[in-house]
């Protein structure tokens, strides 16, 4: 292909198209990841979408915990895809909700890793099995909104590895989605579009990622240290004046020819892939019962006292708030979606339960509806969440919380059904009522979802993908977000979300993992193997209430006593598992051994620490119900810190082969009667405690000391010799 050619195809030719040149065909690529938002032909507004089924947005798709369903919604947005002309979807948004406030944060699945990366590369299965291509997004550390096109995500690298890559790189590796789309912000100072770390190092040559990495849309600052970082499609276009600076890079030598033929064949192997899927068609009704039974699959039930919930046939009922009729459905930003219908909760419930509803949206008249009735139900809804701006807090409207008040006090068993793309403040408000539903933002066929769960058609089985705090004070990134100067440090390192509220055995709301159920569940005792892949474990969960129910059985490992800091607790493992009611089921997880493992610094590379792992497995981060530890050898030799004359004394007598050397050294020292304040300090447990946190090699400076540079090396030499 000719330079300019190539140049060309590397970014797009419209909004929503790549650029043909030759023989490579344009494709159309467009917005996800819950609905296929393609533009209407000729519109000026860019948010003008084509009517597609609007599923339910991450948020709520996220705390199924279900794999499967999400695997289906795949393949239904991929026959969508195929419907409509689009090639590639651009989506599932795998960032980690490091903050509450993330406005963005309805479009991703969880503040856990594990959580994020399984979901997603079931969704990423699912749509590229229709032969549509995924984007996976957006990588990486896009964790806020405020100052999103500059801001620096300043993180440690273990940090980086253990949290903010770790889904990126699950979906990568048992997925490989066909395209990466690379973040606004900054890692570490470095634009992600030209970031080679991220993109080159990290991604292809670690993860062995096979496709196309292209930007998100505006996210290029230099098109040139783009593409020589590892980047291969520049959105939107055309873009004229990059395609020249490639060009003229490439002539005067500043580019290599082979970096930017090697990005434009990538765009060719995308175009010619992404064209041998032909047209289909699918079934609206089809699709919009799946949103349905997605949607009602993540509502999450947090409290029901007196068994307030399911309602009961007989009751009546004051259905109360305006997103009953008016719902609030998905967020705002570029996945906004023009849904095939919309479904309300209160027409599902009038349908439903026809004579026994009575609704206001007046607040005037809430309180006396509320006291005529049987049962209350609040409808109560978040402003708004978008991408493009934060949250400035958790709490919902003021006007909201005075109607729950309100009602409650009029009836106490009053049942509050939220709308929210990210969690919100419940204290105090939440004592005042018996039944609490985060009904999330449930996509289309959320009202009917919703029905469906009120009055026991589904019994709930949604679980937190993410911590509700009692303040947002409470919360680990609180002192360090959303930054400044052009910067947000990530200073709650490794303790992201319930991790952090672990740490601090800090009280919550209501915990990562948790949600109640119609029925009730009971666990037996957990037991675990060691393989050379990782753990196996086993336990027997019993429906002990009169209903079939589902369980998400969760299984979080710690290691007493490891040699790096650490949470308390991580969750390595669950499954979402459907028991009939009095029946017994035996739930077997696996861990798997890289998820065992640790980012050490000092050795660039995973490890898998030596000992004996303690294994907790239940129903939320905060209960748990049954126990087993399991010891493992580790990585032995290799996970092994070298020496230096730069490690401490406390540092080389922590290691069983320094401590031998240096122990021979201080042993010398006593016979004969030498080394001075060396020797003095070896021979006095209250000096050698001060002098622990010296590095060795300070000791040559004291009067009489027997090291010396040569002595020095020799003795790293020695303690660092391998046979």
């Amino acid at each position: 292909m000719e330079l300019n050619d190539q140049a060309a195809i590397t970014s797009g030719s419209a909004f929503w198209s790549t650029t043909a040149a030759g023989d490579v065909p344009a494709i159309t690529l467009t917005d996800g990841p819950h609905g296929v938002r393609l533009q209407v032909a000729g519109a000026d507004d860019i948010l003008a979408g084509q009517p597609a089924t609007c599923f339910p947005p991450a948020v709520a798709s996220g705390s199924t915990w279900d794999p499967e369903l999400l695997r289906r919604m795949g393949e239904a947005l991929g026959d969508e895809c195929r419907a409509m002309g689009v090639h590639v979807l651009l989506g599932p948004g795998i960032n980690l909700k490091r903050t509450p406030l993330g406005g963005r944060n309805f479009e991703y699945f969880s503040e856990d890793p594990l959580v994020a990366g399984v979901l997603a590369t079931a969704w990423v299965q699912g749509l590229q099995s229709r032969g549509v291509g995924a984007s996976l997004k957006h990588f990486a550390v896009n964790s806020q909104e405020t100052d999103r096109m500059r801001v620096s995500a300043d993180v440690d690298e273990r940090t980086l590895r253990e949290l903010y890559l770790r889904a990126f790189q699950r979906v990568v590796t048992e997925a490989q989605p066909w395209t990466v789309m690379c973040a606004y912000n900054k890692v570490n100072g470095v634009y992600a579009s030209q970031n080679h770390f991220l993109l080159t190092e990290v991604l292809r040559d670690e993860w062995g990622f096979q496709g196309l990495v292209m930007s998100d849309w505006g996210a290029v600052v230099d098109r040139v240290e783009a593409v020589r970082a590892g980047l291969d499609l520049t959105m939107p276009g055309p873009d004229d004046g990059g395609d020249q600076a490639l060009i003229e890079a490439v002539r005067a030598g500043r580019l290599p020819a082979s970096t930017l033929a090697t990005s434009a064949s990538r765009v060719r192997d995308l175009a010619a892939k992404a064209v041998a899927a032909t047209p289909t068609n699918y079934d609206i009704d089809e699709h919009h019962a799946l949103a349905r039974e997605i949607a009602s699959r993540g509502i999450v039930l947090l409290k029901n006292e007196g068994a307030v919930l399911p309602l009961n046939p007989a009751q009546t009922v004051a259905v109360i708030g305006e997103s009953a009729r008016t719902p609030r459905y998905q967020g705002g930003g570029s996945s906004q979606i023009t849904p095939t219908r919309l479904d309300d909760a209160l027409s599902a419930l009038e349908a439903a339960a026809p004579g026994r509803i009575r609704f206001t949206a007046d607040a005037a008249e809430a309180e006396q509806l509320a006291r005529d009735a049987d049962v209350a139900i609040v409808f109560a809804a978040t402003d708004f969440e978008t991408e493009g701006s934060d949250r400035e807090s958790l709490d919902l409207p003021a006007t909201e919380i005075g109607l729950i008040r309100k009602v409650a006090a009029a009836n106490p068993r009053t049942v509050v059904v939220l709308a929210n793309g990210a969690v919100v403040r419940t204290t105090p408000w939440d004592a005042d009522v018996q039944g609490l539903l985060e009904g999330w933002l449930l996509g289309q066929a959320g009202g009917s979802a919703i029905a469906d769960v009120l009055l026991g058609t589904v019994n709930p089985s949604g679980r937190l993908a993410e911590t509700i705090p009692l303040k947002l004070a409470d919360h680990p990134s609180y002192l360090d977000f959303p930054g400044e100067a052009g910067h947000v440090r990530y200073g709650e390192g490794i303790h992201v979300g319930y991790r952090g509220f672990d740490a601090r055995e800090q009280e919550v709301a209501y915990p990562f993992g948790f949600g109640l159920s119609y029925t009730t569940f009971a666990y037996g005792t957990a037991t675990a193997t060691a393989t050379d892949a990782g753990i196996d474990l086993s336990v027997d969960v019993t429906n002990t209430g009169d209903r079939d129910g589902r369980e998400v059985v969760q299984a979080y490992l710690s290691l007493p006593g490891s040699r790096v800091s650490r949470a308390p607790r991580e969750l390595k493992a669950f499954a979402n598992v459907e028991i009939p009611a009095g029946r017994t089921v035996t739930v077997k997880l696996h861990i798997d051994r890289a998820d065992l493992a640790y980012w050490e610094v000092r050795l660039n590379r995973w490890i898998v620490e030596p000992g004996t792992y303690a294994i907790a497995v239940g129903s939320s981060s905060r209960h748990l119900h049954t126990g087993v530890t399991v010891t493992l050898d580790g990585d032995g030799a290799g996970a092994r810190i070298p020496l230096s004359t730069d490690s401490t004394i406390g540092e080389w007598l922590a290691d069983p082969r320094g401590a031998e050397v240096l122990g021979e050294v201080f042993a010398k020292m006593a016979a004969e009667g030498s080394g001075g304040m060396a020797a003095a300090m070896a021979s006095d447990p209250a000096l050698m405690q001060m002098a622990v946190s010296f590095p060795l090699d300070r000791m040559a400076m004291f009067p009489g000391s027997p090291f010396t540079p040569e002595t020095l090396q020799e003795l790293v030499k020695t303690a660092n010799r391998t046979s």
